[in-house]
């Protein structure tokens, strides 16, 4: 009688452990990742990023000089996202990263970077470390729905930047 609450203080403490290693040790863990765009598996920084002043998040066209037709229709893309970023206009950076050529824009032109994909986009941290990409697909449907993940991605980043 007197081990009893000792057996079911103890049990109570290894059965929560145990689940708990069977759960790692087995995958019952989803791994299913939140995030729509895809982490770079190098870390590539801007140079000559603090030179300049940045919003919170920025989002970046690579756009070489050897890219065209796929650089002008993420030049497009670029403006409408800045539209449809709506309130959030104030706290986000457009930027193309590399020499647009002929193309007339209003957004900051910076240095190209050769680890980057040319025609994709990119979202940016304010201390100018590239954190995702969000590659160019040929079929027009597939860049509307890999652009609307971005602003899924971006607004969930500023709604947390905003509680912490």
């Amino acid at each position: 009688m007197k081990n009893k609450p000792m057996v079911i203080f103890i049990g109570c403490c290894l059965v929560p452990l145990v689940l708990a290693y069977l759960a790692l040790k087995l995958d019952w863990i989803p791994s299913a990742a939140t995030n729509n765009g895809e982490f770079l598996t190098t870390e590539v920084k801007i140079k000559d990023w603090k030179n300049t002043e940045h919003k919170q998040w920025t989002i970046a066209l690579n756009h070489p000089e050897q890219c065209q037709q796929a650089c002008a229709e993420q030049l497009q893309a670029l403006d409408n996202l800045y539209v449809a970023l709506g309130k959030n206009q104030g706290k986000v950076d457009m930027v193309i990263l590399g020499a647009a050529g002929q193309t007339v824009s209003a957004w900051p032109q910076l240095a190209s970077i050769e680890e980057l994909t040319p025609a994709s986009l990119y979202l940016i941290d304010h201390m100018g470390l590239v954190v995702l990409q969000y590659p160019y697909h040929d079929e027009p449907q597939q860049n509307r729905l890999t652009q609307k993940g971005l602003l899924q991605d971006l607004k969930k980043l500023l709604n947390y930047s905003r509680s912490s």
